[in-house]
This record gives structure tokens, C-alpha cells and sequence, in this order.
């Protein structure tokens, strides 16, 4: 056996220590299922390493590839000190719309900006002097991760933080069988940050796998 196998009473004993999951997000959870939002969401475990990275690296502006209904927006604005601001872009008009009402319910409005559109026009034309960013967050769809990374790396400042959710890509990451174009995406994305000469990653096995990778404006020596 390699390392430990998360089984759910391991993540329940985490979660009860350390769950970043309150009422209303649990309630935006089930509204947004009822209002056919898919429910992928990030796990509420995930919540919460990303709340203590936040604190660590001391980010003050995130950007975040993929609203959906707004779950990680708010999970990763409370972590933000006052001053703080993240910019989230959503393709869907109606996820769009959700989540901004879900982020005033929360209070952070004045926290939380959502850019409706094509996440790659809006880092093109809308975003291009936003910058710089502390980290990027992406949960949007898989085969373009490795888009938005180049696309979003010129906004973000040496030393930023680069996250992608769904490392693991349910479990399937390393099945060579599978056909599955989201799977593929996913495991593309990952050689892609582990090749990167700017980027030094690792996979952190919360929720579905979060690659993570630290960026450098300078290309890596060793790796």
C-alpha cells in the first residue's frame, strides 16, 4: 500500500475537525440541484484546504475559471481579507445569474465579481489588465485547462498559485482504457503542469485531486 486510502470515515473524521461547509452552503448546494445546476461542484473537504492556502500565501486577488453556482467563489471570498476581490467567469447565463445572487445572500458582493461569457475572450479582452493575481482557481471544462493556464499566466504574479480541481478525474486519471474526453482533458492537464518549465506542481488528493502548482516567472532548473 502506497500512502492511506481515504475511506468516507476518514473524510467524515476530517470534515467534522476541519469542515468549511455552513448551513448556506449546503443550502445553495441543494438549490442549485433543484434548479439543475449539476451538482459538481468542489467537496466541502476541498473548501477548506483551499481556505488555508489562501491564508498562507496571503492572496488578495484570485481569479476562478468556472462559477457554477458559486459554491467555491464564496468558500475561497471568506478566506479573503477585506481588501480582497475575485474575479469568477461563468459561460452559462443562468449559472451566472445564480451565483451572483447566492454571493449577495453571503454577503460578499462587494467581494466577488461574476464575468459572464467565454472564459478565453474574457482573460483576452475584459481581464488583460486585471492582474496581477495571487491565484487561479479552474473547475471549468477539462480540455481547456492547459488554454486557460497559458491564456491566465500572464496575469498572475511571480510566485502566484495555479490550481486545477478534478485531478483525479474520478478515479479514472490512470485507467489507459478509458475513452473519455473529459478524462483525457484532465490527464492532459496534468503532464502539462508537470512539464511546464514555470510551473513546479503537485497532486493534493482532496475531494476529486487538486493539481497545484506554484508559478515562476523564471524557468525552473531542476524539477
Amino acid at each position: 500500500m502506497k500512502g492511506t486510502p481515504l475511506t468516507d470515515t476518514i473524510v467524515d473524521y476530517m470534515m467534522e475537525l476541519f469542515g468549511s461547509e455552513d448551513e448556506l452552503l449546503a443550502q445553495l448546494r441543494r438549490e442549485a440541484e433543484e434548479a439543475g445546476i449539476p451538482p459538481i461542484e468542489i467537496a466541502p473537504e476541498q473548501g477548506s484546504v483551499l481556505q488555508v492556502l489562501i491564508g498562507a500565501i496571503g492572496a488578495r486577488k484570485i481569479l476562478e475559471i468556472g462559477t457554477l453556482a458559486g459554491y467555491s467563489s464564496i468558500v475561497m471570498g471568506r478566506a479573503l481579507p477585506e481588501e480582497g476581490h475575485i474575479d469568477t467567469l461563468e459561460i452559462d447565463p443562468f449559472h451566472a445569474d445564480f451565483a451572483r445572487e447566492r454571493i449577495a445572500q453571503a454577503g460578499l458582493a462587494d467581494r466577488i465579481t461574476v464575468h459572464t461569457g467565454i472564459a478565453l475572450d474574457l482573460l483576452e479582452r475584459d481581464l488583460r489588465d486585471a492582474g496581477p493575481y495571487d491565484l487561479l482557481f479552474i473547475d471549468a471544462d477539462k480540455p481547456n485547462y492547459p488554454r486557460y493556464v497559458e491564456r491566465a499566466l500572464p496575469l498572475m504574479r511571480d510566485g502566484a498559485t495555479v490550481i486545477g480541481d478534478n485531478a483525479l478525474a474520478w478515479g479514472e486519471v490512470a485507467d489507459a482504457e478509458t475513452d473519455r474526453e473529459d478524462v483525457q482533458g484532465i490527464r492532459a492537464f496534468n503532464r502539462f503542469v508537470a512539464d511546464h518549465p514555470h510551473l513546479k506542481g503537485c497532486i493534493v488528493p482532496s475531494g476529486d485531486g487538486m493539481c497545484m502548482a506554484v508559478y515562476s516567472a523564471h524557468p525552473q532548473q531542476t524539477r
